[in-house]
């Protein structure tokens, strides 16, 4: 998994059942400048590309447990930089 706007981007390790909290968590959270409510994630099933909008804000903030998605190997979570 890679990531944008959160405190330590990094790549992880796949772990079966990791969601997209515990990715979140992992990489230190939101980072200041983050959009999280703008965040989608990237799959490629098939040789076909997916992008599922995530609302991180809602689910870290809110506890909008609606946008804590299973992971899959190879998915890709993207944080923008917020507008300002």
């Amino acid at each position: 998994f890679r990531f944008g706007q959160v405190l330590k981007p990094q790549a992880l390790p796949y772990r079966d059942g990791m969601t997209v909290l515990e990715a979140v968590l992992a990489v230190g959270g939101l980072g200041q400048f983050a959009a999280g409510n703008r965040a989608r994630l990237v799959r490629t099933e098939n040789g076909k590309h997916t992008e599922i909008q995530v609302k991180l804000d809602a689910l870290v903030n809110d506890g909008d447990m609606k946008q804590n998605l299973p992971l899959k190997p190879g998915d890709v979570l993207v944080v923008p930089e917020s507008r300002f």
